[in-house]
């Protein structure tokens, strides 16, 4: 007992260490440090490597469990083995170069370090302690954190090419972490390799939410997931049982990390023709679109984006970037829904004489219905309306009717939260940028990575507005009932997104009074629905637009209706009513 006590404070200090390791790492990284101190971090690399190992082995030594080969021990095995070969590899190096070799290039020991981190912490029990911190409180600290970090690192040298001041990082981190696509710097030139890739880590990491990374670690290492976080994360995500929450995160990543690689691949495939472009710049182009495309965030490593004259004409890839990005703007419930759902269709064609596969009621749920017809209605008015309009103005450089058909789809797909252009939007009809408006103010679904009130609650709004005039007391589709709280959240986040876009309009007009009006309304309808779409204004808003819209970006991520409750106190539900009145409305 005694020795298992010393094993836990060994992996407690493991914890620690290994927690400065990264941060030092890090620090490594983005500066330029002198040999001697980075011959020191070197030696602090290698020591937490080892600490690594020791503990490792320990957890297996002081084991209550008879040893057997799991998905932890393979992990433990082979992240064990690849890390040896690495350090072999590593110290010949050094050897052959008589001792003289920097070390500052050695990224896959500070990967190791990183590795080493996430093990050790993974180990512990993960629980959100709703006494301290409520789940939206939770919710919103994580991405604040998320953002001050991801602002921090954009600022390290090594990151840009060109001194960042703070305001322009806050920015280009909270537009990346909310996935919306708003620069007030170009990425492609103003930020390293290395900063882009922190750039591409904050978009996947806000994405997808801190949480889904925390607990899927946590029950990946320690087998389960404690009641108490699963029904924070249930509330947070508005899952409705708590059963389904660790298998739902699971879905979630492996979805996510299958239609990535696919897209990864797929846009590799379309990209091979582009000069000047060696294969590991096509690599890194299509792994950063990828995952840009499905976290619907909109940034590109070139500075025209998808408007540039080696991209805007190949169609080919605007189907694979628009397919991705729609994909990851349905909702990752749903998604799966979608999945197991054509699943069972197979297994019926299949297996159509088995009687196990002939009748499955509801396999495709409400949610998913509702989803699919209304985001395939918004793309189809969005295609029409493109092409009626733009058809001879920005869509007239495209000469046959299949590039402007491709072209009008993406311009009529991109509203919802991807922030991708292959037009010049400056050049757009006023009719098409107020349809842009309201698709962007419709936005994605719900549990997705995009942003906007959701596809959900614009069609609870109109059903219930449909039900209203035909003077039903109910809201009914698809022979179910809407709850009534459904309907009261989707009044709410409406309501509050028109005070948000509208306050912020306020200010920036106030601000600078010369502005195209016009341009700030798309500007902050665009960064409460996390789009990244711009009318070329972004680069024109001084410091305290850029802090207005900096801040509408967060609360159109996180939601002012998260924000209000994670202010206001819960109040007990009373076991009473008062009488009913109606109130006169018009």
């Amino acid at each position: 007992m005694h020795a298992a006590k010393r094993y836990r404070l060994l992996n407690n200090v493991t914890i620690v260490i290994s927690i400065i390791g990264v941060a030092i790492a890090l620090l490594d990284s983005g500066f330029t440090l002198p040999m001697w101190l980075q011959q020191v971090f070197h030696i602090f690399y290698l020591a937490i490597i080892f600490l690594g190992f020791v503990v490792t082995a320990g957890r297996y030594i002081y084991s209550k469990k008879p040893l057997t080969l799991n998905k932890v021990a393979v992990f433990d095995l082979l992240t064990s083995i690849a890390i040896v070969i690495l350090l072999a590899a590593h110290f010949t190096d050094l050897v052959r170069s008589g001792m003289s070799v920097a070390v500052d290039g050695f990224v896959a020991i500070k990967i190791a370090v990183f590795v080493t981190f996430i093990r050790e912490i993974s180990d512990h029990d993960f629980n959100l302690n709703r006494t301290f911190l409520n789940p939206a409180q939770f919710f919103i600290l994580s991405f604040l954190s998320l953002v001050l970090v991801g602002a921090l690192l954009l600022m390290m040298p090594n990151a840009t090419t060109q001194p960042l001041s703070f305001i322009d990082a806050l920015f280009t981190a909270t537009s990346a972490v909310c996935v919306t696509g708003l620069i007030v710097v170009d990425t492609a030139t103003y930020f390293t390799t290395f900063g882009q890739v922190i750039i591409m880590g904050l978009i996947q990491i806000g994405g997808l939410g801190i949480l889904t990374f925390v607990t899927y670690f946590s029950y990946f290492f320690k087998g389960g997931v404690s009641y108490e976080t699963q029904a924070s994360i249930s509330e947070m995500s508005y899952m409705r049982g708590m059963g389904d929450v660790v298998s739902t995160l699971k879905s979630i990543l492996y979805v996510t990390f299958a239609v990535e690689a696919v897209a990864a691949a797929l846009i590799y495939i379309s990209i091979y023709d582009i000069p000047d472009m060696d294969w590991s710049e096509q690599l890194f182009f299509s792994v950063f679109h990828a995952i840009s495309a499905f976290c619907n965030a909109g940034f590109s490593t070139f500075s025209a984006g998808m408007y540039d004259d080696a991209l805007r004409f190949n169609y080919p890839l605007q189907l694979i970037i628009a397919t991705t990005f729609i994909f990851g703007g349905m909702g990752f419930v749903i998604v799966v829904n979608v999945l197991r759902y054509l699943r069972d269709r197979a297994e019926r064609l299949i297996y159509r004489h088995d009687q196990r596969y002939i009748y499955r009621p509801w396999l495709l749920n409400i949610n998913s219905r509702i989803t699919l017809i209304t985001t395939g209605a918004l793309l189809l008015v969005g295609l029409i309306g493109v092409m009626i309009f733009e058809y001879n103005n920005v869509l007239a450089d495209h000469r046959s009717f299949f590039g402007k058909l491709v072209t009008g789809l993406f311009t009529a797909a991109t509203p919802r939260t991807a922030g991708f252009n292959t037009i010049d939007m400056g050049e757009l009809a006023f009719p098409t940028i107020m349809l842009t408006i309201f698709l962007m103010w419709i936005g994605a679904s719900p549990n997705s990575t995009g942003g906007g009130i959701k596809t959900s609650t614009f069609a609870i709004a109109l059903l219930n507005t449909l039900s209203l005039a035909r003077g039903q007391t109910n809201v009914e589709v698809f022979k179910r009932q809407i709850a009534d709280i459904s309907i009261r959240r989707a009044f709410s986040i409406m309501w509050l997104s028109l005070l948000v876009i509208g306050m912020g309009v306020t200010l920036i007009s106030y601000d600078q009074p010369e502005l195209d009006l016009i341009k700030v309304v798309f500007e902050c309808f665009s960064a409460y629905s996390t789009v990244g779409l711009s009318l070329n204004l972004t680069t024109e808003l001084s410091d305290f637009s850029k802090m207005v819209v900096s801040v509408i970006m967060f609360v159109g991520r996180v939601s002012m209706l998260t924000i209000f409750i994670a202010l206001l106190k819960n109040r007990r539900q009373r076991n009473y009513r008062y009488p009913t009145e109606e109130i006169t409305i018009n």
